[in-house]
């Protein structure tokens, strides 16, 4: 028997043995026992199956992470090298994070978080296979690893689908059609192959569209796109599927989100793969890490759940906006290069690289007798991975649900290999701690364990916060690429003519849509100045997630900003009712963007301009009229200087020295009055903290 101290005296560690296909006994061993004693647990016993696996699927096991709700887009604006080395982190396998899959939001042009995507057809006759980023990123994701899982999952939906309701259920086979168009388009003109497909983030399920989206996908010959559902909680959906079976059989995967680690009976009963489909969203410190860490383990010991979706995939917006920083790494400055290499990515890397979709869960795992838990993998063919947790629970709190206090304590733990698996000569030993700096490691490979001489067991001393991770498999690696960029604000002079004749991508670098879409537009009405500009493309309100505002807007730039000038060229296309604005010190965004405060200069289609200091228009400045009109471009100008404001439109003066106390700072904008066309060109903005 070895016996593996604290990295801090010396190495490290050991965990972990199972049963497969019924010859494998493990038992862990606690020295403060008068007797060895083999630890099971009762209610795995009664689902466990041969091989181990609590569904009856050779995919028993994936971990994931996803981008959505508008939280990667800053990061296609990055220069290179500094982009591809992100990616690798995230994707490449042995690398980084080294992901399994990738879960994207399917574009519906609404609010869903951070922003907005937008989606392939804004309109019913429409049909783009190329705005927003997410094609590119499957593409990045592909291209580092060929076997990473594809889903796609709609928050918000184009609100032509419905016809009059904020609802997607007003024409099942449209909205099915809707889904397929953009499963078929991903092939068609990316060459990418979706694996899964959910029903609507977080909200109502319908029962009948869910097997009318599976009847046409099966006759669009995509038999093999699975459906996950609902995306929501555990109930009401595993219940009705029990008591339908043809809806049993469509529903391929039941996912929940936030679960807590556990699932319901009725989940079980289906015997349907269960996975936490959206999980973490926790700031990417140590706790996050943590947090990271026991749910990636305790979601198959307390739920039987086989695969962990974590939003988000990287924090690459800004970061004052609704749940910064929650990625798994941090890249929010494109115009500096810098990242972070944040510790989840190396939590993650601790089951990642060293496990892979279709590996079995082993029956013997579960919890350490003083705090922490375990579990083993295999892939059938020889090789184990067992990863060992003991995160307390200060480190370990993620930010939903509610986590009931638990404790972990120091111990030793005495693993037993047998059947098959005592003749593994060599286990790779793997180490994370977390906490106190003069303590930290991260994913730390420590010195090989030799099993040939010690009767196939080993005994590992645990202390709080630690992950070990150990394995047959020799590949795992902790990449590395020279520091990028220090960190820089937002440039105080920034400038953007959108004079871009083929995009490789359709929104305009750092500005992030709020509520409507800005594109790039070529302008054959104007072959002069403005052939090229910026245009907001929705005239009717999506089937919204979220509480989208009743204007749209962009957001660009530091949202420290106090004193600043904005000068945009703006376009009204709607004759009358038509209006645009630009605005500065905007002191909120993503799901609360209806209640953003500050300084907003209007110009309308009927002659008349406003100054408000809210989006929303209740705070009013002042108001007057102006010779303004539809179809004709103005340049507006927007200066802030400490409690004072003025505006000007083509260079002359409109309103002076007006005070405005609140908002202190905030980002720049442009937006519409409502949803309409509008266009916008020539963007400049010059500002101090």
């Amino acid at each position: 028997m070895k016996s593996w101290n604290n990295p801090n005296q010396n190495d490290l560690i050991e965990q972990a043995a199972e049963m497969l296909y019924e010859l494998i006994h493990a038992c862990y061993i606690l020295t403060n026992l008068a007797s060895p004693r083999c630890w099971k647990s009762t209610s795995r016993e009664t689902l466990a199956t041969v091989p181990v696996c609590t569904v009856r699927t050779s995919q028993c096991f994936s971990s994931a992470f996803r981008t959505s709700q508008a939280t990667s887009r800053l990061l296609v604006n990055y220069p290179e090298p500094y982009r591809s080395q992100i990616l690798d982190y995230l994707f490449k396998p042995n690398f980084g994070a080294s992901l399994h899959i990738l879960k994207v939001e399917i574009g519906g042009d609404g609010q869903t978080t951070d922003g907005t995507e937008p989606s392939h057809m804004h309109y019913a006759l429409d049909e783009n296979f190329f705005r927003g980023y997410e094609w590119w990123l499957m593409k990045e994701a592909k291209k580092r690893n060929p076997n990473i899982i594809l889903m796609g999952l709609p928050w918000s939906f184009p609100g032509w689908l419905g016809k009059g309701f904020n609802w997607p259920y007003v024409n099942l086979q449209l909205t099915a059609y809707y889904i397929m168009t953009w499963i078929v388009g991903a092939k068609h003109y990316h060459d990418l192959d979706i694996d899964y497909i959910g029903i609507w983030n977080e909200r109502s399920f319908d029962i009948n569209y869910i097997k009318v989206l599976r009847r046409m996908l099966n006759y669009q010959g995509l038999d093999r796109v699975k459906i996950i559902a609902s995306d929501s909680l555990w109930e009401p959906i595993s219940a009705s599927m029990l008591l339908d079976s043809e809806l049993l059989k469509v529903i391929d995967v039941i996912g929940a989100h936030y679960p807590g680690t556990h699932t319901v009976k009725d989940a079980k009963l289906t015997k349907k793969k269960l996975w936490s489909s959206e999980d973490f969203s926790t700031l990417n410190s140590d706790v996050g890490a943590g947090c990271l860490g026991r749910i990636l383990n305790q979601n198959y010991v307390n739920g039987y759940m086989t695969a962990t979706i974590a939003w988000n995939l990287v924090a690459s917006y800004y970061e004052q906006l609704p749940y910064g920083r929650c990625g798994l790494m941090t890249a929010q400055e494109p115009w500096s290069g810098h990242y972070v290499v944040e510790s989840p990515i190396w939590v993650s890397a601790h089951t990642t690289q060293f496990t892979q979709p279709g590996w079995y869960y082993l029956k013997t795992v579960g919890h350490l007798e003083k705090g922490g838990s375990y579990v083993a993998l295999t892939d059938g063919l020889g090789n184990l991975t067992i990863i060992v947790e003991t995160m307390s629970h200060k480190q370990s709190a993620c930010i939903r649900p509610f986590l009931p206090y638990f404790n972990v304590s120091r111990q030793f733990a005495t693993f037993i290999l047998k059947g098959s698996f005592s003749e593994i000569p060599e286990l790779q030993v793997w180490y994370t701690k977390l906490g106190k700096p003069s303590e930290r490691y991260l994913f730390k490979q420590l010195d090989s364990l030799w099993l040939l001489d010690s009767s196939s067991t080993f005994t590992l001393e645990l202390q709080e916060d630690e992950i070990f991770t150990l394995t047959t498999l020799t590949v795992g690696s902790k990449g590395s690429y020279p520091l990028p960029p220090k960190s820089e604000p937002f440039p105080q002079i920034y400038e953007d003519d959108f004079d871009v004749d083929y995009p490789f991508f359709s929104e305009a670098p750092n500005f992030a849509d709020q509520t409507g879409v800005f594109e790039y537009f070529t302008n054959i009405e104007d072959p002069g100045e403005h052939r090229f500009t910026l245009r907001q493309v929705l005239n009717q309100r999506p089937i919204t997630w979220a509480a989208d505002a009743y204007n749209t807007i962009s957001i660009i730039g530091d949202y420290k900003w106090s004193n600043l000038t904005v000068r945009c060229d703006v376009y009204i296309e709607t004759p009358e009712k038509g209006g645009v604005f630009i605005a500065g010190r905007v002191n909120k965004g993503g799901i609360l963007i209806r209640s953003a405060r500050g300084v907003f200069f209007w110009i309308f289609a009927n002659g008349t301009y406003r100054v408000t200091g809210d989006l929303a228009g209740w705070v009013i400045y002042a108001l007057g009229r102006v010779d303004v009109t539809a179809k004709k471009w103005y340049t507006l100008t927007l200066i802030i200087k400490g409690r004072l404001s003025s505006g000007m439109l083509n260079g002359k003066t409109v309103w002076k020295n007006i005070p405005v106390s609140f908002p202190k700072n905030g980002w720049a904008a442009i937006g519409t009055h409502s949803f309409e066309f509008a266009q916008f060109d020539n963007f400049h903005v010059e500002a101090t903290r």
